[in-house]
């Protein structure tokens, strides 16, 4: 009998959960099952030859994927290009270094040829970003789409929004749970440091000038800070190094293994030694003969950052171009001819209601009276 109540209980819903499903909607699981079921496919494929040949634009990637998402929500703003009167996010200082933009060009393009004005620029940006994981030997990470693009974009609310590269761990913490991601959070997304590299200008305080001392870092490794002064010159504006000491290429535990052994590479690393929280994680993964434990709890926080402030539905657009809205809606269609029936007025529609529900009522009656 309990069986039966619950059918009835869910049939009898039915119609309310089809309307609500009209006016909610959500990052999902293959939302491009039906309307471009090789959407991910083809996402894969242009990454794999991609990273072939420049597998540096891994790191560069997930980074693009991170301040997209803390800047104004997962909704494609990082590549809008500025405008006159308004200088957009990728322009903004903090963000000079920040590379992949013509990857996810290229993607697009693919994309609109197999399905035009389907997949989100959005999307794109985070199925590159999942695929970079994969493919550096990292967990192939289940990820939703859905997401829809923004129309806004400006460089004044960038560094409103992501820490500086010399933050404090209470200001990573903070920083962090306005998004509502906890220490472990931060630790863990932190970790995607095991690949990609960092200009010399965003560490030569460590270097040369360490809190304006004259010296250099004393949590820096002298061994290491000897191989980064050969890199860096003190005024280096272009040169790159890799931010995990040991394997910059591979997706695994070698940036925490660095850390442990005080080759940190920007200060916001470093600074994770500074609270028990994420200390303890850093030398449980640093001591780790797996990668398993790391590897779930990036997915688990990959996946929780990839929907902060996604746009789903109605809200945003797909647009036709990554670095630009698209233009205005034509001019709206004319009126309807006296021959086309008026729309639904609210008694119509409440009666329209009503017949669902009693459709969900009678199938809920016939559960109950044969099974």
């Amino acid at each position: 009998m309990d069986s039966k109540i619950i059918i009835a209980a869910f049939l009898s819903s039915v119609p309310v959960l089809l309307l609500l499903g009209a006016t909610e909607a959500h990052v999902e699981y293959g939302a491009y099952n039906i309307t471009c079921p090789n959407a991910e496919a083809i996402v894969f494929q242009e990454m794999t030859q991609i990273l072939a040949t420049s597998p540096d634009l891994a790191g560069s990637l997930l980074r693009l994927h991170y301040v997209d998402c803390f800047v104004r929500g997962c909704e494609a703003s990082i590549l809008l290009n500025s405008t006159t009167g308004n200088t957009a996010e990728k322009d903004a200082d903090m963000n000079k270094d920040v590379r992949g933009y013509d990857v996810i060009d290229r993607i697009k393009s693919k994309l609109e040829q197999a399905c035009p004005g389907i997949v989100s620029c959005a999307d794109i940006i985070a199925l590159a970003a999942r695929d970079s994981i994969r493919l550096s030997n990292g967990p192939n990470i289940p990820i939703g789409t859905g997401r829809r693009d923004g129309n806004g974009s400006s460089a004044a609310d960038v560094p409103l929004n992501l820490p500086s590269a010399n933050a404090s761990i209470t200001q990573l913490i903070s920083f962090f749970a306005k998004y509502n991601l906890t220490a472990k959070d931060l630790v863990v997304l932190s970790g995607a440091h095991t690949i990609g590299k960092a200009h010399c200008y965003s560490f030569s305080d460590r270097l040369y000038n360490y809190n304006g001392s004259g010296n250099s870092d004393p949590r820096l490794d002298a061994s290491y800070k000897a191989l980064l002064s050969q890199e860096c010159s003190p005024n280096d504006m272009t040169s790159l190094v890799p931010l995990d000491a040991n394997n910059a290429t591979a997706f695994d535990l070698g940036y925490y293994s660095g850390l442990s052994q005080m080759k940190g590479l920007l200060t916001s690393d470093v600074a994770l030694l500074d609270d028990t929280t994420t200390n303890s994680y850093v030398l449980r993964q640093a001591n780790s003969t797996s990668p398993n434990e790391f590897f779930a709890d990036f997915a688990n926080s990959f996946m929780i950052m990839g929907k902060i402030g996604a746009l789903t539905h109605s809200k945003g657009e797909i647009r036709r171009q990554c670095s630009a809205v698209n233009p205005p809606s034509p001019s709206p269609s004319p009126s309807p001819s006296p021959n086309s029936p008026p729309p639904p007025n609210s008694a119509e529609k409440t009666s329209a209601f009503s017949s669902l529900l009693s459709v969900g009522l009678v199938i809920s009656y016939f559960f109950l009276q044969y099974y």
